[in-house]
This record gives C-alpha cells, sequence and structure tokens, in this order.
C-alpha cells in the first residue's frame, strides 16, 4: 500500500484546564445524560422530542447512510466484476472486408474481470471511504449536541423572559396603585402636578416594557418549535427561573484529556484520516494496473442457434500504466499532500478552540455566580430602599424624587438579576457542550463503560 500510514497527531496540551483546581472526579461529569442535571422533566421532554424530530438530525442521519453508501461502493473495487456480453450480426462485412456471401452470427458470454489492488489504490481508497463514513457519525454527534445545548439554552432564555414580564406587571401593579394615591393627593392640592407627571411616567415605563417582552417571549418560542421541528407555538416551562435548581458543582480539575469525547475533535481527526489515504490513491495512480479478464460462453453461425453451438472462451491479463503526462499525476499527489496539511491545520484549529470554549464556560461559571450574588443582595437592598422612601415620602420627610429613584431602581436591578440568573445557568450548558456533552441512550452510556480506555 503506498502513501503514509495515518498516526494521530501528538499535540503538546496542558494536562488541565485553566480555571479548573483540585482533583478530578470524572464519573459525575462524563457518564450521564448532562440535561438531566437541571432536574426539570418538561426540559428533558423537550430535549428528547427534539431529538426525534429537527431536521437537521434527520439530515446528520442521512449523511451517515450516505456515507455507509460509499463505502460500499468503494468497497466493490476490491472484488472481480461479473458483467454480461451478448451481439448477434448478419450481413457480408465481417470487419475486415467485403465478403461475397451473407454472414450470420451470435454470442452470449458472462465476463469476469478484476483489477488487481497491486498498489494498494482500492485499499487506501476504503480506508479513506471508512474514515469519512466515523467523521459522519461523529457529525451526527455534534449535530445532536448542539441541538441539546439549544433547546436548554433557548428554555433558560424563555424562562428569563417569563420572568421580566411577570416583573414588569408586578411592578404596573406597584406603579398604578403609587399613581391613584399620588392622583388623589394632587386633585386635593396636596402635592404639585409634577409629582403626579412623575408618577404618571413611571407607570407607562412599566405599561411599555410588557409589550417587549411580550415579543421576545413569541419569538423565543417559535425558535423552540423550530428546534423541535415543529410550527411555532407557544412552549411549556417548568418552574420559574430563580426556582430551577442549578447542576451539581462542577469536578476540578478537570484533565485535558476529556475533550477527546467531543465529537467535533474526534470528526476532525476522522477527516484527517480519510485525507491521509487519499494521498495513497493518489500515489498508486502513478503506477501501472493490472486487470485480469476472462471470458466463458457459447457462439454460432445462426442466429436462432445460439444455444446449440460449443463454448467459447478466453483469458487475458493486460496492464495500463502512465509514461508521460507533464508531471499530471504527480501534482495529484502534491494535491492530496497539501489537503492533508490542510486537515492537520484545521483539527489543530479545533483543539485550541475546545480549550478555549472550555476554559471560557469555567470562568463564565466562576464570575457569574460570584455577579449573581451581589446582585442579590442588591437587589434585597433595593427592595428595602423602595419600602423606606415611601414611608419617608409619606411623612413628607422627603420629596417624591427619592421615590421614584428607588423605584427606577428596583425595576432595573430584578431585571437585571433575571438576567445573570438566566446566563449562570445557560454557562452550564455552554460548559457541557464545550466538555463533549453527555451520552445519549442507556446503550451508549454501557458501551462507553468498556471503552473508555
Amino acid at each position: 500500500m503506498l502513501g503514509p500510514d495515518f498516526q494521530k497527531p501528538d499535540l503538546e496540551a496542558p494536562e488541565t484546564f485553566r480555571f479548573a483546581d483540585g482533583a478530578a472526579q470524572m464519573a459525575e461529569v462524563v457518564n450521564q445524560k448532562w440535561w438531566e442535571l437541571f432536574s426539570d422533566p418538561i426540559l428533558a421532554s423537550l430535549v428528547h422530542t427534539a431529538l426525534q424530530n429537527n431536521l437537521n438530525v434527520k439530515t446528520a442521519v442521512s449523511r451517515i447512510e450516505e456515507a455507509r453508501a460509499a463505502l460500499g461502493f468503494s468497497e466493490a473495487d476490491l472484488y472481480p466484476m461479473l458483467d454480461i456480453q451478448g451481439g448477434a450480426q448478419i450481413g457480408n462485412y465481417i470487419g475486415t472486408g467485403r465478403t461475397d456471401t451473407t454472414g450470420k452470427s451470435a454470442y452470449i458470454a458472462p465476463v469476469l474481470s478484476w483489477e488487481v489492488d497491486f498498489w494498494g489504490k482500492y485499499r487506501r481508497s476504503n480506508e479513506s471511504a471508512r474514515a469519512e463514513l466515523l467523521a459522519s457519525e461523529y457529525a451526527l454527534r455534534t449535530v445532536q449536541i448542539s441541538l441539546i445545548t439549544e433547546v436548554v439554552s433557548t428554555y433558560y432564555l424563555l424562562l428569563d423572559f417569563r420572568q421580566r414580564i411577570e416583573l414588569s406587571r408586578s411592578t404596573l401593579d406597584s406603579r398604578q396603585e403609587s399613581l391613584n394615591i399620588i392622583q388623589k393627593r394632587f386633585d386635593r392640592g396636596i402635592i404639585p402636578e409634577i409629582d403626579l407627571n412623575q408618577a404618571q411616567i413611571q407607570k407607562e415605563i412599566a405599561v411599555a416594557a410588557i409589550p417587549r417582552y411580550q415579543r421576545s417571549i413569541a419569538k423565543t418560542e417559535s425558535v423552540m418549535s423550530i428546534l423541535l421541528g415543529q410550527y411555532p407555538m407557544a412552549s411549556k416551562t417548568g418552574e420559574d427561573l430563580h426556582l430551577q435548581p442549578v447542576p451539581p458543582a462542577i469536578p476540578v480539575g478537570l484533565p485535558s484529556t476529556i475533550l477527546e469525547r467531543r465529537p467535533d475533535v474526534s470528526g476532525t481527526l476522522a477527516q484527517l484520516h480519510a485525507q491521509t489515504a487519499k494521498i495513497g490513491v493518489a500515489e498508486a495512480m502513478r503506477f501501472p494496473s493490472i486487470s485480469l479478464t476472462g471470458l466463458l460462453g457459447v457462439a454460432s453461425f445462426e442466429l436462432g442457434g445460439v444455444t446449440d453451438s460449443g463454448e467459447i472462451w478466453s483469458a487475458g491479463a493486460g496492464l495500463t500504466g502512465p509514461i508521460f503526462n507533464w508531471n499530471k499525476n504527480i501534482r495529484r499527489v502534491d494535491i492530496e499532500e497539501e489537503r492533508t496539511r490542510q486537515a492537520l491545520l484545521e483539527y489543530e484549529r479545533v483543539v485550541l478552540q475546545a480549550y478555549r470554549e472550555v476554559a471560557d464556560a469555567l470562568v463564565d461559571i466562576d464570575t457569574l455566580k460570584e455577579q449573581l450574588n451581589a446582585v442579590t443582595r442588591k437587589n434585597d437592598a433595593a427592595k428595602n430602599a423602595n419600602k423606606l422612601s415611601k414611608l419617608r415620602y409619606d411623612k413628607g420627610a422627603t420629596s417624591y424624587l427619592e421615590v421614584l429613584d428607588t423605584e427606577r431602581t428596583l425595576f432595573s436591578v430584578g431585571l437585571e438579576q433575571s438576567e445573570l440568573e438566566q446566563q449562570y445557568r445557560n454557562a452550564y450548558v455552554k460548559l457541557y457542550k464545550a466538555l463533549g456533552g453527555g451520552w445519549l441512550s442507556e446503550e451508549e452510556m454501557a458501551e462507553s463503560g468498556t471503552t473508555a480506555d
């Protein structure tokens, strides 16, 4: 077999990820359906529906079948081929010249032909096709993991928008109640008109927020429906966002070898293998090909009596090879070698990208948790400040501007807290995707236990 044998590239990489310290406990991360860590049965149902109905997944499955058929197509070249030949002729021309008599002839015979794979051209081609089949299976897993990630992320975004619209409605109720009180005080001449105008402004701000989040909810539900392979419709959700559980703590000290679970990393490695084998195919095309043929059948000089005549047979061998073609075959090898270098660079790029995604997800989880805790404390303080400012205003100890300021702060901080709660949970989603996701079935989980090494 001509051409280089494939060897996995040896990339120098850190043993652990940045922002991951301590001893590793990997079993909790690897062998599980990771979306079930969020303990939301509705979310799990959405993921299951998406995996069954999503059109991108179905397309990826079809590509696997295409690659499997391509492998079978390539494997057929290794074996002898059996064809049939037949013909009939009548006339005074026998191929070399005219005769004085009219002749008749007919024949029919199976023909066996086989090109000896002396240089490994077809074996390299099969090696490439097998690697491409494997790459298509990894491509399916990549699509599945991306789909699961999008479903879970969209789910938490939908919960975020629904929580924000509920906050906007409760804020509207509170501001409407305050406006009613301010209106009565203004009607009695107790307060100036500017206080009434400021209360009206704050009420309309809350009113305007509601349709904005209604629009966001509708668009997010449409996104979810498409992910599920359905026409746009309303989506079910579980507990409110702030009640959604956070996944268990991430095992620290994650070894970098876990990235080998990522299907995009494995897929680009399989593509590199396939491209490496194509160098051997191109090399083999520089050398002669050897063919064997055989024919066994019957022939007759009477068109109606082919089966009554004697047998015919022939056997032969042929050799065809290039002599001079302006270095065309050499350039074919150069092309495949350069494509192999490109495939290697793509593999290195995907590995680097994988390290970056894991590192970014780890730092997001760490920093968003601190930020969310701070904003939660700020929200508690804003609630208390708003309560106290209203009491001070009712007793005439402060102006209405102080009340307005605390109300704006409370509303703003509430929206900020909701967004951070969504981002914090989605940071876990990004991490699980960056680590290669979880197994998709009990069979795969069982198989992973025996093939992890």
